[in-house]
């Protein structure tokens, strides 16, 4: 982290142009220099899909992309960063010391099951790569010494399902970074939405198999259980505030019709809007399933997923910063009062904005085909989506400029960052 007395500042360039502006132009022109190969990388990911944690083309892929990268090993890659399908790829300026700004690009690739890239990951792996490269490319063209400043683009794998960047923060891969950046497909572009934190469960019931029809006495139904638990949560529904979510499945009822049920087992996801709501909600829901238990004379067994995904953390600064970047190039945001009431998913990168600072803004990318669908599939992989995924790429590596030469702006983005973790209620333990 670079102390601020040392942190660098441009002036006039010429012609009404301040330096800070021409090196936003040279990101954005060292993007489009790249656009066939990111293209490329991002169909070559689209057209394999993978699930999570088994990203292993996608890594190939990615990892490769930046192995080759001109001048010949530039970027220092490690592929099978702490996960098998994660990597971390780091290039620095000649004056970069122990002390240099420290900025990340993140980078998704896992698919959904049965319908592919229907979140558009192959998307959010292109802008990562080429926010990155552009920004190298801007620093790499100052006249004078550059300034001290690091930037690490990291694969993080299992967006989907387990949490990869979880893992990676468990693992130290977000420590001594300054500002994280991302970005995410959607059918609008807004600088933020309210991700919400999510806690997903697995109840099983254990009960007696009989003969439904001869001795239905001697059996003690699990289907009975998952059933009446289902009903409960669905009375829940009418104390539960408007911004929770419970939804779930019976994922086993049974083998056959004439067999009281012996087993049952249900998958239910929880969301709420902060970590202290979602507590609040999981407690209500187990105490429905326990319930349901004792009335069927069930034993139960409730285990949570591997990781809870927290709520997306606003950066004020940051989203406005990325914003008038954005709309100079021509995009067009939600207002910030539909993006602070919209809905919107869960997401790990809810986790990383708890241990840095950090931006994880939605983009359009030339339809408004909803995502998770076949039809967002396809416009994932269109050559339309290209165009828009490039610009909030530029947008992202401009925002990144300003944060290296606006100190008074990394100054505000880290208050947001402290002020929401205090608003939160939670200890942050990364230095």
């Amino acid at each position: 982290m670079k102390p601020e007395g040392e942190r660098p500042t441009v002036g006039v360039a010429c012609d009404g142009f301040s330096e800070l502006e021409l090196l936003k132009l040279r990101a954005a022109e060292r993007i489009d220099e790249a656009a066939e190969r990111l293209g490329a990388l991002s169909q070559a990911i689209w057209s394999e899909p993978e699930l999570a944690y088994e990203e292993h083309r996608a890594h190939r892929v990615l990892t490769g992309f930046f192995e080759q990268e001109p001048p010949a090993a530039s970027w220092v890659v490690q592929p099978h960063y702490q996960l098998p399908t994660a990597f971390r790829a780091e290039w620095e300026t000649r004056s970069a010391t122990r002390c240099a700004l420290h900025l990340g690009f993140l980078c998704e690739y896992d698919a959904l099951p049965g319908i592919g890239h229907a979140c558009g990951h192959n998307l959010i792996a292109e802008v990562g790569a080429a926010a990155a490269l552009g920004l190298r490319g801007a620093l790499e063209s100052l006249p004078g010494p550059p300034p001290s400043v690091k930037i690490s683009v990291l694969g993080t794998p299992a967006e989907e399902d387990g949490g990869g960047k979880i893992d990676l923060i468990e693992a130290g891969a977000f420590e001594n970074l300054d500002v994280v950046f991302m970005a995410h497909p959607s059918q609008e572009n807004a600088a933020y939405l309210p991700d919400v934190a999510e806690h997903d469960v697995t109840v099983k019931y254990y009960g007696k198999a009989s003969h439904a029809a001869a001795y239905p006495w001697e059996g003690v139904n699990a289907l009975d259980a998952a059933v009446l638990a289902y009903n409960n949560l669905s009375v829940l529904r009418q104390q539960m505030k408007p911004t929770w979510r419970v939804h779930g499945i019976i994922k086993n009822g049974g083998v056959k019709p004439n067999i009281i049920p012996s087993y049952s087992e249900l998958i239910y996801y929880f969301r709420a809007p902060s970590l202290k709501e979602l507590q609040v909600l999981t407690k209500k829901a187990e105490d429905c399933f326990r319930s349901a238990a004792l009335a069927t004379g069930c034993t139960v067994e409730i285990k949570g997923g591997a990781h809870d995904y927290y709520n997306v953390l606003p950066n004020k600064s940051l989203w406005k910063a990325y914003m008038e970047n954005g709309e100079k190039l021509g995009m067009e945001f939600i207002s910030e009062d539909t993006m602070l009431n919209d809905t919107s998913g869960s997401t790990d990168f809810g986790n990383v904005s708890f241990v840095v600072p950090g931006i994880h803004p939605y983009f359009y990318i030339g339809s408004n085909a909803l995502n998770h669908t076949e039809e967002y599939t396809k416009a994932a992989g269109s050559q339309e989506a290209q165009f828009y995924t490039l610009r909030t790429a530029k947008a992202l590596a401009m925002t990144a400029l300003d944060v290296i030469f606006k100190p008074e702006l990394l100054e505000r983005i880290r208050e947001d960052f402290k002020l929401k973790l205090q608003e939160e209620q939670f200890l942050n333990t990364v230095e």
